[in-house]
């Protein structure tokens, strides 16, 4: 293992372990809350930070990834197990641990086949709107708990709403707990951003619930919190129910590739290193197994949790596996103090934690440098919000192939044209009209020739013939951009090399590549042209238009 992945060479071991300490303050609260998603004990999201952690931690890349309980998979899983068997049940909690277990061999599968180069997929376009999407999420869902007023719908948008009717109804006393601990939090981040703000508010909030007895005055906090380690063992599932069991893991690790790919690489760009997302894949894998035999439930990786352990000053797993070691102290120990936590400090700490998720700073560069992106990343975290993280995560894959496929479909296309004076060629944008000398044309297509593109190209270069000041003898590609061509656009660049000898005119290909030379072999483009047209630099080609022409080569620049 090189130093850059082994932190401990770099002396930030002991940073690492207090931040670690003030991550688990923060986060050992939160977890506790996804298990009301997941319809499973208070215990069993203590138990999804404990051996998955560490399993990560041994095997995944990712410095900075939290591998933990998250919404998103919780609520996929809940759904569909919640009508094979009743919620909290024995036999719905063995349903649980098995998809976990079965999201740990298709993310196994997922590593062979290595498919973590999904994760090429998501620019940082779209990770910045990912995470300001998931940051307004998470601020939306915090709010009720932050005013004191209780909401039942899931999706976002209906939160907001449900919190804005209820409004009338909010604890004073709620609010103004939870307005402290923000303001304590951002106070400290701005004057103070190494010390543990986190923990010293969760230590302060507990003491101050047991003194001032808090749920007395209308301060909801945790509540009873089971303790003790987890129960091993592989969950009794039958065949026909393993089967049934397939669909919804498939479903979670689409989310859980998506999902963990998109954060540990915003995070790995945020600080300069290199992810190996494969073998993410099978820290995931490992993380699930010791979930799914631990009793608990899927884990993922968690962009709110991630971005809470970056904010404690976390900068390797260290910090985690300091996380996993408070969590079975407090298993063992410290279930009882934990149960008085107030709920409002909790959303506070996580409010403030999404609040650093939107990166209005990167948005505002986005915007100024590239309105389309912008607007792509806006979409990003449009959906994210109003829909869901995975559908964000999916659509966001989409609208970056999209935008990509529409650049190859209408690349910029210009014309090599002598300049007066000396005689060296300089790009212009195509346009009727132009040319290079009288009779030649010097033509560059800016994309590979595919099935979408290949009948634009051929209109535009016939354009240029017939619209030409003077009668043309030859064209020349400039082909440096093109290195593939495919069987739909090999056969309309047979039809145009006819149609041009039909009208006395010499097509050459100039800058080919030995790739795209394959290509023209292999779809007999190389017989219909000639052999004798096609070179590897423009120079000769340009040469052999000279003696077509019987007038001087024009000088190339390569521009």
């Amino acid at each position: 293992m090189s130093e850059q992945q082994n932190p401990t060479r770099t002396g930030r071991g002991w940073p690492d372990i207090v931040a670690g300490l003030s991550l688990a303050s923060v986060n050992i609260p939160q977890v506790l809350g996804y298990t009301r998603i997941a319809a499973m004990p208070a215990v069993t999201g203590l138990y999804t930070v404990l051996l998955p952690l560490v399993a990560f931690a041994a095997f995944g890349s990712s410095r900075h990834l939290v591998v933990a309980a998250d919404s998103a998979t919780a609520a996929i899983f809940s759904s569909a197990i919640g009508k094979m068997a009743p919620a909290g049940s024995p036999h719905y909690m063995a349903l649980i641990s098995m998809t976990a277990l079965l999201c740990a061999a298709l993310l196994l599968v997922a590593r062979v086949f290595r498919l973590g180069f999904l994760a090429d997929f998501l620019s940082r376009t779209v990770l910045t709107g990912f995470l300001a999407g998931v940051g307004v999420q998470v601020c939306i869902a915090m709010l009720h708990d932050m005013l004191g007023v209780s909401v039942s719908a899931h999706n976002p948008l209906l939160q907001a709403y449900d919190t804005l009717r209820q409004l009338p109804q909010a604890s004073l006393v709620v609010a103004g707990l939870s307005a402290f601990t923000v303001g304590v939090l951002m106070t400290g981040q701005r004057l103070a951003p190494h010390l543990p703000a986190g923990l010293c508010v969760v230590i302060g909030s507990i003491a101050l619930s047991m003194g001032l007895n808090l749920p007395h005055h209308g301060v909801p906090t945790l509540g009873h919190v089971a303790g003790g380690l987890p129960h091993f063992g592989l969950p009794g599932v039958s065949w026909n129910e393993l089967l049934g069991l397939l669909p919804v893991a498939a479903s979670c690790v689409f989310v859980i590739i998506a999902q963990s790919a998109a954060t540990s690489r915003v995070f790995g760009e945020r600080f300069h290193e290199t992810v190996d997302e494969n073998r993410d894949l099978l820290g995931l894998s490992a993380a699930n197994i010791a979930a799914g035999l631990s009793g608990t439930f899927t884990v993922n990786g968690s962009p709110t949790q991630t971005a809470m352990a970056v904010r404690s000053g976390a900068r390797s797993q260290i910090a985690q596996v300091t996380f996993a070691c408070v969590t079975l102290m407090v298993l063992l120990f410290l279930t009882r103090p934990l149960e008085a936590l107030p709920r409002c400090v909790l959303a506070g700490i996580v409010f403030t934690v999404a609040i650093g998720m939107i990166d209005l700073k990167s948005l505002r560069a986005i915007r100024q440098e590239s309105p389309g992106e912008f607007w792509l990343a806006m979409t990003t975290a449009a959906v994210v919000v109003g829909i869901g993280v995975e559908e964000g995560i999916f659509l966001a894959i989409a609208l970056s192939l999209f935008r990509h496929v529409r650049h190859s479909y209408e690349p910029h296309t210009v014309v090599l044209q002598q300049a007066a004076g000396t005689g060296i060629l300089e790009a212009l944008p195509a346009k009727k009209g132009l040319e290079t000398v009288p009779g030649l044309i010097v033509f560059r297509f800016c994309a590979d020739l595919f099935y979408a593109n290949s009948t634009r190209f051929r209109q535009d270069l016939l354009a240029l013939v017939d619209h030409a000041p003077h009668p043309v003898r030859c064209v020349v590609l400039d082909a440096s951009p093109v290195t593939d061509i495919d069987y739909s656009a090999a056969a309309d660049l047979r039809d145009l090399i006819a149609q041009l000898q039909q009208r006395g005119i010499t097509l050459m290909f100039g800058r080919v590549s030995i790739y795209l030379r394959s290509d023209m072999d292999r779809h007999h483009i190389t017989p219909a042209l000639g052999a004798d047209n096609i070179y590897p630099e423009l120079h000769t080609a340009l040469k052999a238009a000279h003696d077509i022409l019987g007038g001087p080569a024009p000088s190339v620049r390569l521009s």
